[in-house]
């Protein structure tokens, strides 16, 4: 079971990781020239800020999911 403190270290944590990835593709876009060549800067955060979101849901309900998924495929194998 996680303690409260680790939850408390995982939500500074991507807190600081938004704020760093917003702050990268700011910089990135104000010295690009060219924005012609699409928005990848945005797509990269994007993909890290759904695997954040990921994370933070899967830590504290780690075991209700694994659970549950459980359940479900017991009870489809069960009725064959």
């Amino acid at each position: 079971m996680i303690v409260r403190s680790q939850r408390i270290g995982v939500r500074a944590g991507l807190l600081v990781t938004a704020v760093l990835l917003w702050w990268a593709t700011t910089l990135a876009r104000l010295r690009d020239p060219d924005r012609e060549r699409g928005d990848v800067p945005g797509w990269v955060m994007i993909t890290v800020m759904t695997a954040a979101l990921v994370l933070a849901i899967l830590i504290p309900f780690r075991e209700a999911i694994v659970e549950a998924i459980q359940t479900a495929l017991d009870s489809v194998t069960s009725q064959q």
